[in-house]
């Protein structure tokens, strides 16, 4: 299995009218692109920014319902990509016993980050689904076809679109390249 963890979620990056959630392997510079649905943007959103709702979301529902009944979430696999559509697996232990039950990937991680528990893929997904940014802006696919040319460089990217390349380049011992765009980032 492949450790996976988000890198950002944005609305319209891959489909319009959708939110964009990208997550990246943990060693390795391969990502993929889930595009979810504005309210499960909006839950994974409020526990990324430490936004606390008035009343408890959905999945803030959940996590008292399993904490109440001593349930733990183990980890989360996205376990396969079929038709356009990711499926996914919550395991948890029941007092000692693993059970897993199937949910949809955007529950999923929006689960996950509130239990604080690993996200998991596996290789034939990412070989599937996977794609590379490049420094020139393209998308790429993991075979290193073209995707698409974006005329979005480093140069013209926003503040967190760089802090973002910047841990990227960090992550991949790029130390160059992130020293680049930390005079970018101190420039804006």
């Amino acid at each position: 299995m492949i450790g996976l963890h988000i890198v950002s979620l944005s609305f319209g990056q891959f489909q319009a009218g959708a939110y964009t959630l990208v997550l990246a392997e943990e060693n390795g510079n391969r990502k993929i692109p889930i595009i979810i649905g504005i309210p499960e943007a909006h839950s994974i959103v409020s526990v990324l920014e430490g936004i606390e709702p008035p009343r408890p979301l959905t999945h803030d529902l959940f996590i008292s319902f399993a904490k109440a009944l001593n349930v733990k979430l183990n980890q989360v696999n996205i376990s396969e990509y079929i038709e356009g559509v990711f499926y996914s697996k919550l395991i948890f232990d029941v007092e000692g016993k693993m059970i897993s039950i199937d949910s949809r990937t955007s529950d999923a991680i929006a689960l996950a980050i509130r239990f604080k528990t690993a996200i998991f893929t596996t290789e034939d997904v990412i070989k599937e689904t996977g794609i590379i940014f490049t420094d020139e802006g393209a998308i790429l696919d993991v075979n290193s076809r073209l995707i698409k040319k974006s005329k979005l460089s480093l140069k013209t990217m926003n503040i967190e679109e760089l802090k973002i390349a910047l841990k990227d380049a960090i992550d991949r011992e790029d130390y160059e390249k992130a020293s680049y765009i930390r005079d970018l980032i101190k420039e804006k």
